[in-house]
């Protein structure tokens, strides 16, 4: 996971806050941006210990109001069908697909010292992603989100901690995406044939 300190400048600024009683303020600036690969549209895909493990290629989607497990992580947690408990709603894919989930789980994702949980529903779908991580984990940590900066930030004992998007393999999800899409060129041809 990649969790960054901030500079001295930052920590003194904050301790000097802290002891005048006012508590760090969550919040992103163009500094924030420095380090990004510019410009750009990448979606925000972190690294996050999950369930004692660093799972990669986790999309952070705050439009979304549940978090997500598809089969490579259900794999790798060594995670059996008499784990999940049932889950009876359908979900709707980003294609527009209505898909069954498995069922569901309750995983600790920890972010530094903080361990939170929540219920991830396993959907037996592909995905370049191994999870979707959302509003429930986001408020539950309490943290925010964004794309532009490629970031999360979240208090955590008084400090803003980060967690860094990781922009290359983002784009590598996206081009994973591109080439498991049904050829549009195929399906223009079949319609005009009908």
């Amino acid at each position: 996971m990649s969790v960054a300190r901030l500079s001295n400048e930052d920590n003194d600024r904050e301790s000097k806050r802290s002891k005048k009683g006012a508590s760090p303020i969550l919040g992103f600036s163009d500094k924030d941006k420095m380090g990004t690969i510019q410009p750009y549209d990448d979606a925000l895909v972190v690294t996050l210990r999950i369930r004692g493990f660093d799972v990669k290629r986790v999309l952070v989607n705050q439009g979304s109001a549940v978090e997500v497990m598809y089969p490579d992580l259900y794999k790798g947690l060594n995670l059996k069908p008499k784990d999940l408990m049932a889950y009876d709603s359908l979900l709707v894919s980003f294609e527009g697909k209505t898909v069954t989930p498995r069922g569901q789980i309750r995983l600790p994702i920890q972010t530094g010292s903080d361990v939170v949980e929540v219920d991830f529903i396993m959907v037996d779908a592909y995905s370049p992603y191994t999870a979707i991580v959302s509003r429930p984990w986001l408020h539950a940590l309490g943290a925010i989100s964004s794309t532009l900066h490629q970031k999360v930030k979240y208090l955590s004992e008084g400090r803003v901690e980060e967690i860094v998007g990781n922009q290359t393999m983002a784009r590598q999800c996206m081009v994973a995406v591109i080439f498991c899409q049904p050829n549009p060129e195929s399906s223009a041809s079949i319609r005009k044939d009908l």
